[in-house]
């Protein structure tokens, strides 16, 4: 397909024909995309579609905003809520699963609409956006739980709100003593680096509570030259930059794609934290891979990358039960009792080590 200069592009790509006159879709085959685009929301900005080479059918940034046909098909084993979020909101907007903290959906829109979001029914143009009689409800909520030690913002992407409705949801959150954490779930750094202006910068710095930003990035060609000047704006400011990834079929699964991602991010102050299995959700089979896979691919990354650049390796368990780890075992019990400890040379050895191999 022929590349179509960034300048002659919109804003923000929302419909399938605004893909195809894009020349990020082929005009063949897209009829059925309609369907899609009605069940789940297209929203590209501008930057992040100029990410796209439009020469590889196979590029990584495009599988994860392009639609597919693929998208409607759904397995016996996909959910509308894979991760039981429903189940643990006790009012509207709140998502309180952990005693310690809760998330805070401040609304339904997204800077970009991935393929892969395990909210892709929720979140949209039609998504049930907060009323401030919703918020002040939540808000009361926080307040009278006091083990309630950390918000997280989430959505949605909390960052696509205007700097004032930010400000006024902190400022409300930091009159609640016992909330000492303000953490962001976002998108925005590498989606729409432009929103990280000075008037966002003024309302996260300096606040009352300690604020944390954890950025969605799944491939290290998200990291920008405009990303990374996004990101340092927000770390200048001393804000913590916390990276969360997905392991995508496609578009990170094998080792030197993942290990180029995570060393990216650390080298612009952003602390891998997560990479999540994928979820669920209706429509995202072919994201997933099997869990070996991923045991296998964080087993090669062991070793091979600093500490500070390996996330813990997260699975969601459907039904709300909450995340656990599920990286690789090195360490197993023998039958009589002897612990073996497997090295990142995949050599076993006995633990403590006996009288004889001392000497």
């Amino acid at each position: 397909m022929p590349t179509q200069s960034k300048t002659d592009r919109p804003i923000r790509l929302t419909t399938v024909d605004a893909l195809v006159s894009t020349n990020l879709l082929e005009e063949t085959g897209s009829s059925n995309l309609q369907e899609v685009a009605s069940t789940y929301s297209i929203s590209i900005p501008q930057h992040f579609a100029s990410l796209i080479d439009t020469s590889n059918p196979d590029d990584p940034i495009a599988l994860q905003v392009i639609p597919t046909g693929q998208e409607l098909s759904t397995t016996a084993d996909e959910i509308a809520d894979p991760i039981g979020d429903h189940l643990y909101s006790p009012v509207k907007g709140i998502v309180h699963r952990y005693p310690d903290r809760v998330l805070l959906k401040v609304h339904s829109a997204c800077a970009v609409y991935c393929r892969f979001c395990f909210r892709r029914e929720i979140v949209g143009p039609n998504g049930d956006s907060m009323t401030e009689a919703d918020f002040n409800v939540a808000f009361d909520y926080i307040a009278s739980r006091p083990e309630i030690w950390e918000v997280i913002l989430t959505g949605g992407d909390p960052f696509v709100l205007s700097p004032k409705r930010l400000d006024r949801i902190l400022t409300r959150l930091e009159t609640i003593d016992h909330v000492r954490v303000i953490r962001f779930h976002t998108r925005v750094p590498v989606a729409e680096p432009d929103r990280l202006n000075d008037a966002l910068i003024r309302v996260l710095n300096n606040r009352r509570k300690t604020i944390y930003v954890a950025i969605h990035c799944n491939h290290a060609r998200e990291l920008s030259e405009a990303a990374i000047i996004a990101c340092s704006r927000l770390t200048s400011a001393g804000i913590p930059l916390l990276g969360q990834s997905v392991l995508l079929k496609g578009v990170n699964d094998d080792a030197a794609t993942l290990a180029s991602l995570f060393r990216t991010m650390v080298a612009v102050r952003i602390m891998p934290y997560y990479l999540h299995h994928p979820d669920l959700a209706p429509g995202t089979s072919h994201f997933r891979v099997p869990i070996s896979e991923g045991q296998a691919l964080i087993k090669q990354l062991r070793g091979n990358l600093s500490g500070i650049a390996l996330p813990s390796y997260m699975l969601y368990i459907p039904g709300g039960f909450g995340k656990v780890p599920i990286g690789p075992t090195y360490l197993k019990i023998d039958q009589d009792g002897q612990t073996r400890v497997e090295d990142t040379n995949g050599q076993q050895h006995i633990y403590p080590p006996s009288s004889h191999s001392k000497s």
